[in-house]
């Protein structure tokens, strides 16, 4: 397991994270709130380890290669 994400797509993926699970949590209002907001854990979890499943599988690599 090779890293496969770089930089730009880390803050975007942690931002989005982020947003989606202060959205389930209430943050952004309750209008906001829903549980498939949960969906947010996914990109926050893969950007933390920076490999990203369905980039292997699309043979998508945003980072530089080494």
């Amino acid at each position: 397991m090779s890293v496969n994400m770089g930089a730009v797509d880390h803050i975007l993926r942690i931002a989005g994270g982020v947003a989606l699970i202060a959205a389930a949590l209430g943050y952004l209002g309750p209008n906001y709130q829903t549980p498939w907001a949960w969906i947010g854990v996914v990109p926050l979890a893969t950007s933390l380890i920076g490999w990203c499943p369905a980039y292997t599988i699309f043979g998508i690599r945003t980072c530089k290669r080494a």
